[in-house]
């Protein structure tokens, strides 16, 4: 029921270990793609990405 503090410090820092294996995942997912579609089609892709991004960005702080 109650968790000791050993195990409480054993998560600590967990979360970003997660968040780094979840970004290098994607940059991977994104490095075989650029590779297997060429400079154009990576450039195209990566544009897109950039611009769907700042749409998000723009949606949540009020711009259009």
């Amino acid at each position: 029921m109650f968790r000791s503090i050993r195990a409480l410090a054993a998560e600590h820092g967990q979360g970003t270990v997660e968040y780094v294996a979840l970004i290098l995942l994607v940059a991977g997912i994104f490095a075989a793609v650029v590779a297997t579609g060429g400079k154009d089609a990576g450039g195209r892709i990566a544009g897109k990405i950039s611009s769907e991004i700042q749409n998000q960005i723009n949606s949540v702080g009020g711009k259009k």
